[in-house]
């Protein structure tokens, strides 16, 4: 140890050194490694003495030495390995490889020993040199600097001086020292006779980033990824909203993993849910930061991230909404160069604020990302195939967690049979023995953003949950007319999407938890009967002018209305008003026969008959000026109603026949003569086995109506009647027939949108071989049925026109249309006239020959029915035809 007693105070420079290798240089010189080892030990310590370090330990080839000032240290380093370097070695191979390290920190001697967490610093930045490197600290460097530039010189004299003015310090970047959790900025002093190439530090460098190593595969989200990323590049602060579980932490992990060369000073990760000691702790940690004494942890992440190149992503704000938008304020303020990302429910209503609404996965997304999850949840091999899967996928509304639940139930139930379940999502995906995270249930996930809404925000919320789909600002505000607030609070923290319209959308996971907390409260009753009002308010406005005429019936406009008028027709037929159900049920008829929805319209029909009578009763009769015996008509009238709807419903002929003697029997019990009239008419409308029976039974109802002064209510029967004379080829009196049934069908509403008569007159002519006839009745009868919704009746007009081409000679065009006409029509073939199209395909078929057939029927099939009316509207008009009789007369 050197004379010099003195312990340097205050602002200590520490210096450690060892020689790289030792080990084995002492192995290899043996006896000759003590004189090396001597030699070493001398020219440290002369240039110790010269520089006026203070040698404190020594042992084995190691030297634990402190300075009183930076910059001396480092020339002394500096002048060590020259000398070293120029000194007289025994043989080249015996050159001692030094390696030296530096820091520079505060510290109080205690006797001849310092106790200090500085001298562990400096040692691990030695033990990160390489022999024949020197390097320092960030707090060295600095002092060094500050030194320097104050004195001119420096503050240790000449020789430190001159070495100084050929020093260079050559910053390499953060490193992890082993025992620290900050990172250590380290520099390499360089200067002439110093190599300057080594191998980087042997320490671990400091990471530039704590974002998570996934569990799983990323899957989808590449328009996501590209436009966040956009969004990013061009805006300081972005804040990622959704609904709970809809990916926002993990898509914005993925991004940032893409743009981490775009951030030199790192990408960094807190989640506001988990951040227990507080947010400026939590990054603070983060970023490897230390406590200051006396100092708020805001003010030291501040300083530190002052200049550097970050970004900040903060997750789940809306754990910590104030606490996390005062964490971001700060940082953008005072940070020129960090950008920050945050994610949550609701946005951070920040100046500058770039808000990005995360939609729900595609349906490839979806399809893809429940596959993939199934097959882990099933070892590595899904048990249902992609059909399965894909509509499963279907059902699930974009959700990752609802996808991520689900492919965990495929372990006890099949795709199929999962599907079928989602009607009430939390009851088919939620596991009862789940953990408390918000993850880990849907209902876990809805809880959460349930409890920090406002209490008017949430009344809205259960309100809006008896509506079956999207609904507009009107109808919101029917059911709170200063629901514009509470409104906006939905939407900002994601449970209710605003889509184009606009309209507003609630997920049916979101419908399904409001729904158990508006049963909760026992106000589901008065909710519900208020949307069945609400829905016979629509009913009225879809169904009559505006000068109270009542409208064709358009299957094109109720189809906005049908999911919340069935949802309203569910609460009537169960505990709600029948005779308000009965009006729904009316009025989807028509859908549900187009649409082949007649399981549930049979199963309600059904639940509504049994309680009719009495329901029907009690509501006529509390109605101000309404005789006792004019409500049990009304009931009478609304059970007929039901019975002929269910009748219309149902493919068994002998249930049929049942419900419609039941109405017959009823209508005659009401002196009401077309009440009696349409429940006779309704019986006809499927011929029996007798056609020439059927055929007397409806010249009798078609005679009682007249007789009785209510010809409209025959209107079905006439119908029936056209169509068997049409089968026995009395074409004569069929065309008269119909004729004279257009301002029947004009009076009727629900029957002008089908256009029956054109439809039936048309065939009439297609029989007579008059094309261009049943070229005008046809197309009149197809475009109505398209612009009023009735696809199954377009699709027999389509193959009207098919016929109508065969009969012009045009048999390819012909094929093409009974192709598409088929396919779209489906199960809904009309009995009446499947013989008429069969016989005509078997004649193309003939004339064409199977292979050319079978091509041209297939072409259609696969057109789609958009592009099969196109081509059946497009079909040229007889009258243009090269050698069509009636434009030769014109001609002549």
């Amino acid at each position: 140890m050197s004379g010099r007693i003195e312990l340097p105070s205050g602002l200590v420079t520490f210096m450690f050194t060892d020689i790289e290798g030792s080990t084995r240089l002492a192995r290899m010189l043996g006896e000759t490694y003590r004189n090396v080892l001597g030699a070493h030990r001398a020219v440290l310590r002369a240039v110790f003495d010269e520089f006026r370090g203070v040698e404190l330990l020594t042992e084995g080839d190691s030297f634990f030495v402190a300075f009183s000032h930076a910059d001396a240290a480092v020339a002394a380093c500096v002048e060590a390995q020259r000398r070293l370097a120029s000194y007289d070695w025994p043989r080249p191979d015996a050159v001692p490889r030094v390696r030296i390290g530096l820091h520079t920190g505060r510290a109080v001697p205690v006797g001849q020993e310092y106790a200090s967490a500085e001298v562990h610093r400096a040692a691990r930045v030695s033990a990160a040199a390489h022999g024949g490197q020197v390097l320092c600290s960030e707090a060295t460097a600095l002092a060094v600097t500050a030194a320097y530039a104050a004195t001119s010189g420096g503050s240790a004299g000449a020789a430190a001086a001159a070495t100084l003015a050929t020093v260079d310090l050559l910053d390499l970047g953060a490193f992890r020292l082993r025992g620290f959790d900050d990172d250590e900025r380290l520099f390499q002093v360089t200067a002439p006779g110093l190599d300057r190439d080594f191998p980087r530090p042997r320490t671990a460098e400091a990471p530039r980033h704590n974002l998570p190593a996934e569990h799983s595969p990323f899957v989808g989200r590449r328009a996501e990824l590209a436009d966040l990323a956009e969004l990013i590049s061009h805006n300081r602060l972005v804040t990622v909203v959704g609904p709970g579980g809809s990916g926002k932490t993990r898509l914005t992990h993925a991004v940032a993993e893409q743009l981490l060369k775009a951030y030199p000073g790192g990408v960094w990760s807190i989640d506001a849910a988990v951040a227990a000691q507080g947010l400026p702790t939590a990054l603070a940690a983060a970023l490897g930061l230390r406590p200051e004494p006396g100092r708020p942890m805001i003010d030291t992440v501040v300083e530190q991230c002052a200049e550097r190149r970050m970004l900040v992503l903060l997750q789940t704000c809306d754990a910590a909404p104030a606490l996390t938008a005062a964490l971001a304020h700060r940082l953008l303020s005072r940070c020129r160069r960090l950008d920050v990302v945050a994610t949550g429910r609701a946005p951070l209503a920040l100046a500058g604020e770039t808000v990005w609404r995360l939609p729900p996965l595609a349906p490839a997304d979806a399809f893809a990302l429940l596959r993939d999850r199934a097959a882990a949840a099933q070892g590595g091999r899904p048990g249902d195939g992609d059909p399965q899967l894909a509509r499963l996928a279907a059902r699930l509304e974009g959700s990752p967690l609802a996808i991520q639940l689900a492919a965990a139930r495929l372990r006890l139930l099949p795709a199929e049979q999962l599907a079928r379940r989602l009607d009430d999502p939390l009851g088919a995906l939620d596991n009862d023995a789940a953990g408390d995270g918000r993850h880990a249930s849907l209902t876990n996930n809805l809880a959460w953003s349930y409890r920090t809404l406002g209490s008017r925000a949430a009344d809205l919320l259960r309100r809006l949950a008896a509506f079956a789909g999207p609904v507009e600002l009107a109808t919101v505000e029917w059911c709170d007319p200063e629901a514009l607030g509470a409104l906006s609070e939905l939407a900002d923290k994601s449970l209710v999407e605003v889509v184009p319209g606009p309209r507003y959308r609630m997920s049916d996971q979101v419908r399904a938890y409001a729904l158990r907390q508006l049963s909760s409260t026992g106000d589901e009753p008065v909710i519900r009967d208020r949307h069945l009002a609400w829905s016979l308010h629509t009913l009225d406005r879809v169904t009559v002018d505006t000068d109270g005429q009542v409208r064709t019936v358009s299957l094109t406009e109720l189809s906005p209305y049908v999911a919340e008028w069935q949802a309203a027709l569910r609460w009537a037929a169960a505990t709600g008003d029948v005779s308000a159900g009965l009006r729904l049920a009316v009025a989807l008829d028509p859908w549900w026969r187009e649409h082949g929805d007649t399981r549930d319209g049979r199963e309600l029909l059904s639940t509504l008959y049994r309680r009719l009578p009495a329901a029907g009763t009690r509501r006529v009769a509390s109605e101000p000026g309404t005789p006792a015996e004019a409500g049990s008509v009304v009931a009478v009238a609304e059970s007929v109603a039901a019975c002929l709807v269910w009748a219309g419903l149902t493919g068994d002929r002998a249930e049929r026949e049942r419900l419609l003697a039941r109405a017959e029997a009823e209508a005659r019990g009401s002196g009401d003569p077309a009440l009696l009239v349409r429940v006779r008419a309704a019986r006809l409308t499927l011929p029996g086995d007798d056609p020439g029976a059927t055929e007397r039974d409806c010249r009798e109802v078609v005679a009682q109506a007249e007789r009785t002064g209510v010809p409209n209510a025959a209107f079905p029967a006439v119908l029936t009647l056209a169509e068997l004379l049409w089968r026995r080829e009395a074409l004569a009196e069929a065309s008269d027939l119909l004729g004279a049934a257009r301002h029947l069908e004009a009076a009727r509403p629900e029957d002008r949108g089908r256009r029956a008569v054109d439809w039936l007159l048309g065939m009439v002519a297609l029989r007579r071989g008059d094309l261009v006839a049943a070229h005008d009745h046809l197309v009149v009868a197809l475009r109505s049925r398209l612009r009023h919704g009735f696809r199954g009746a377009a699709a027999d007009a389509v193959a009207a026109i098919a016929v109508r081409c065969a009969l012009g000679g045009d048999p390819a065009t012909a094929t093409v249309l009974f192709g598409g006409a088929e396919a779209a029509r489906g199960a809904r073939r009309t009995e009446s006239f499947g013989a008429f199209w069969s016989a005509h395909q078997t004649s193309l078929r003939a004339a064409m020959g199977d292979v050319t057939f079978d091509a041209a029927y297939a072409d259609g099939a696969g057109l789609g029915f958009d592009r099969i009316v196109a081509m059946a509207l497009a079909v040229e008009h007889p009258d243009l035809e090269d050698g069509a009789a009636r434009f030769a007369q014109i001609a002549r």
